[in-house]
């Protein structure tokens, strides 16, 4: 996950392969929750991993659930709809799927079998109306605290043991804000129809129809069969009780495919892009969304559990929807917008308002930044392509899903924007709560031009201390890395495994070119294998130092370089980044530091390994080769006349990142102005 203040994408072009799908955010949250309140033990596999279901997790727990994970399958021993613990406060984040459902659940057990329950979130929960689940569940006898402002989160529930409830009239509650106040009712009646029928009716046009749909199809999974009389009356019978159904897996999430049908639909040029988890076959009414991006011109073939998308008219067309059925998969749409010819009108969806930001002021805001024209309304959008695009700073409101759709406004070359621009997301990690590696699996997924990818080379003498420089930048800039010194030592260490003879010049070219590596993070993998500790070894590096003065190897590893240099970044480090292998990179640093100073560095280098060394014979050898660096036929160390020269004798690892993140920023477009 990129932990980031920021995330700047540069202009992408293209993408194809495949992707799969984290579990449902939907289904995820609702079948915990049931789970939780069933009989027996309850098998979940394809749990989303993510914010809003690690709360209600920790929710449960406190609630007295016992949960065992046994790799990505996850038992839950069911409460049987008994409480365990009778007082317990709950913080549920930003997780509306948990907070809704729980207040209602935890309502009636207090109510009638005793307990005190605070529910609290972050400053946005409270934030989100919560007013007509509490006007439902009053009535019943339910004792609701409302901690904090009038109709919003916190809560606290609580009742005596023994207390009744009445309901022998229908419940009344309002559809036209939330389903999910509805869904919280039908997850959490089942625990007190033991006496007769239970009634809801809905006031109102119920929006969001088909995660209601989710939810009844989930009961029934749980043993649960709600009659339904329109979307106006729903009945849950005498004596339904929860029964686990043992095992069940947990689909892809559909809002979260939304992104990638976009990204087919916009840049799939040439193969299809592959998404896999969720298909025809989806209980999700966010699958509705491929019929949209289908109008919008994309060419979708729908498997059982898949989809396979690739792009078809272009420029999209514009398009005029009521999105009710699919609020938050329709934002994607908003962002699609940009790709079509013409104004695209999205219509029902006032449920943005009250999500995890108002989605349609932050929605026009920032499309507006990217020179789109936006008019917007109480229940709409209508979004015009930019005219002219725009480098742009986007915000995204600690809401996960303008983040992910925000980013495809990254493919603006395809659109014509003309030079194509760069765009920043803002606190990218927000998408943690339903998909924490979306950025990831994007970038895996794409392809720029790479005279588009920027580039910092950090060049500079031995024992300077580039390597740690330059991974330290990578790490903070959420850039690729590249250890050129590695590439030498991982091709003499795949010559020794191979049974190449370092003095066959073009054998070793020959193995060069198809090299397997790999950088993650502070790890190195050959061919798939973590080979870090045996590239650091002492007599791996006087290996390298033979391979990299033959030219023929050298030309061979000038390819392997060049194909790191992928979106969104690259920094490179070694002795001739800056002059033969990125001559046009923005920013070329030459790292300094004296001869002494690399010498100590050396020195404690190798004592904390156990090597014995002499500080006057280290500065020796590393004045010696300085001079065989700078005097060699191939690449001579120099630095690049554009370079910047820093010299860190003085400097810790922080302090040179702090000053090369600065020259970065000056040059940086989307930091000017």
């Amino acid at each position: 996950m990129f932990a980031l203040p920021h995330l700047d994408l540069p202009p992408l072009r293209a993408a194809a392969g495949s992707v799969r799908l984290p579990g449902s955010k939907s289904i995820s949250n609702r079948v915990l929750l049931l789970a939780g309140l069933a009989d027996g033990v309850t098998e979940v596999h394809g749990l989303l991993d993510s914010d809003d279901t690690r709360v209600m997790l920790q929710a449960l727990q406190a609630l007295g659930c016992s949960l065992e994970r046994d790799g990505a399958r996850l038992r839950v021993h069911g409460l049987g709809g008994r409480l365990r613990v009778h007082e317990a406060e709950l913080f549920l984040g930003n997780a509306g799927t948990a907070m809704r459902p729980l207040t209602a659940a935890l309502a009636l057990l207090a109510a009638t079998q005793g307990g005190a329950f605070t529910l609290r979130g972050v400053p946005r929960m409270h934030e989100r109306p919560i007013g007509d689940l509490v006007d439902a569940l009053r009535p019943l006898g339910c004792t609701i605290d409302e901690l904090g402002e009038p109709g919003y989160p916190p809560l606290r529930v609580r009742g005596q043991a023994g207390g009744s409830l009445r309901l022998d009239a229908p419940l009344r509650v309002r559809g036209d804000v939330s389903s999910q106040f509805l869904t919280a009712l039908l997850l959490a009646l089942p625990l007190v129809s033991d006496a007769g029928d239970v009634v809801v009716e809905v006031e109102g046009e119920l929006i969001s129809k088909p995660y209601v749909e989710i939810t009844l199809a989930l009961l029934a999974r749980f043993g649960i069969a709600v009659q339904r009389e329109g979307w106006r009356r729903f009945t849950l019978p005498q004596g339904s009780r929860y029964r686990t159904p043992g095992v069940l897996e947990v689909e892809g999430d559909a809002s979260s495919a939304s992104y990638f049908v976009a990204l087919g639909a916009i840049a799939a040029i040439d193969t299809p892009l592959r998404i896999e988890g969720v298909g025809s076959d989806s209980i999700q009414g966010d699958i509705g969304f491929v019929d949209a991006a289908r109008a919008m011109g994309a060419q979708v073939q729908a498997h059982a559990n898949a989809l396979e998308v690739r792009r078809g008219r272009w420029p999209l067309q514009a398009i005029a929807l009521d999105c009710n059925a699919i609020p938050d998969a329709a934002m994607t749409l908003a962002v699609m917008a940009l790709y079509a010819q013409g104004t695209t009108r999205l219509t029902g969806i006032a449920s943005w308002r009250v999500k995890e930001t108002d989605r349609i002021a932050a929605m026009a805001a920032e499309l507006a930044k990217l020179g789109a024209r936006v008019d917007s309304g109480d229940d709409f959008i209508a979004v015009t392509p930019p005219a002219r695009w725009h480098a742009a700073t986007l915000g995204t409101y600690d809401d996960h899903r303008m983040a992910m759709c925000l980013s495809l406004a990254a493919f603006n070359a395809l659109a014509g924007a003309a030079p194509p621009v760069p765009i920043r997301i803002e606190d990218p990690a927000c998408v943690a709560k339903t998909f924490p590696d979306y950025f990831e699996t994007l970038l895996a997924l794409v392809r720029a031009d790479p005279a588009e990818v920027p580039v910092i080379t950090i060049d500079g003498p031995s024992a300077s201390g580039k390597g740690t420089l330059a991974a330290a930048l990578a790490q903070r800039l959420g850039w690729h890395f590249l250890d050129s010194g590695a590439v030498y030592r991982a091709t003499a260490l795949a010559a020794l495994r191979a049974g190449v003879s370092l003095s066959d010049e073009a054998a070793l070219a020959r193995l060069a070119a198809g090299l397997a590596l790999h950088f993650d993070g502070a790890r190195i993998l050959l061919a798939g294998e973590d080979v870090s500790d045996e590239l650091r070894r002492e007599d791996t590096g006087a290996l390298a130092s033979r391979v990299a003065a033959l030219p023929a190897v050298r030309q061979a590893l000038h390819a392997l370089q060049l194909s790191f240099r992928r979106a969104p970044g690259l920094v490179a480090d070694g002795r001739d980044m800056g002059t033969a292998i990125f001559p046009q990179a923005p920013l070329k640093v030459f790292l300094t530091a004296s001869a002494a100073e690399r010498a100590k560095r050396r020195h404690k280098q190798l004592i904390s390994k156990g090597i014995e060394a002499n500080i006057a014979d280290l500065l020796a050898d590393i004045e010696a080769r300085d001079e065989r660096d700078r005097s060699r036929a191939a690449s001579p160390l120099r630095a690049a006349e554009d370079a910047l020269q820093l010299d860190n004798s003085q400097l810790g690892i922080d302090a040179s990142v702090d000053a090369v993140q600065q020259w970065w920023r000056q040059r940086n477009p989307l930091d000017q102005g």
